[in-house]
């Protein structure tokens, strides 16, 4: 992994690169504002962008299409590590052969940094919810989602083939992707109360990058009494994990303290 020093040469910066929707502008808020609450690390974002607005699997396609452009303007930057931030984007896609969209994709991207002799961690949101609820021991999930009920019965079909049961959902029934973004805390969180939590493990309480949710993790936790997690704090433990940095982001569920001080 390459370290770059920050201003005065006193910080190592890590570098994250964001391959994400053209319309999505909650992950590169949400990312950072949880990010920096790392106590020792200290990073930099940088994005790439693939055109898509509606969410439906004809748009999810044509986006995913334009991945290899992306990942190459992300390569220049020298980043040390991927998260390709669209969730929906490859689960929609579905498995072949037992094997998952996020899988082929993280390789495939993997595989094209390579060629120019680059090797940033990579990861993906799809994945990386998958990483995180497996890292949590959480194979009984809830979920809130903002998409389309058929778009989201593939999320919860992907999610059942990778081994996760799901106990209950909710669509918030939004296809424009500029929408999702503005979706109001409290709708999203009033979804979640509607849940049958009674057999989960966990909640992931926005299935979506782009659906905001960061200040309702730590609340819905506080309330619900169980591991509440977003793709927005899968994505951050897993760049971490990749990292091989500490694990600890107060304020936005205990996900994101596993590695915290004893007493903190």
């Amino acid at each position: 992994m390459t370290q770059h020093r920050g201003r005065g040469g006193d910080l190592t910066v890590h570098r994250i690169g964001l391959v994400v929707p053209s319309s999505n502008v909650t992950v590169e808020t949400e990312l950072p504002q949880l990010l920096e609450r790392h106590p020792t690390a200290r990073f930099s974002f940088h994005s790439t962008r693939m055109r898509m607005h509606t969410v439906s699997p004809e748009e999810l396609r044509a986006m995913n299409a334009q991945r290899e452009r992306c990942v190459d303007e992300i390569g220049d930057a020298g980043v040390d590590a991927v998260l390709y931030a669209c969730l929906v984007a490859l689960m929609a896609q579905g498995h072949v052969d037992g094997e998952g969209e996020h899988e082929r994709t993280e390789r495939a991207v993997a595989e094209q940094l390579a060629a120019r002799g680059l090797a940033p961690q990579v990861t993906s949101s799809a994945g990386a919810l998958l990483h995180a609820l497996r890292a949590a021991g959480a194979d009984r999930v809830a979920l809130v989602m903002p998409y389309l009920r058929p778009v989201a019965e593939l999320v919860v079909a992907y999610l059942e083939a990778e081994g996760v049961t799901v106990t209950d959902w909710r669509a918030l029934e939004v296809a424009d992707n500029a929408e999702v973004g503005c979706i109001p805390g409290d709708r999203v969180l009033g979804a979640a109360r509607a849940l049958d939590l009674s057999d989960a493990a966990a909640l992931v309480i926005s299935a979506c990058v782009q659906m905001p949710s960061l200040p309702l993790v730590q609340q819905a936790e506080d309330e619900f009494g169980l591991l509440v997690l977003s793709a927005a704090t899968a994505g951050a433990f897993t760049l971490l994990d990749r990292l091989g940095l500490p694990v600890d982001l107060p304020g936005a569920g205990r996900l994101l303290i596993r590695d915290a001080p004893v007493g903190v």
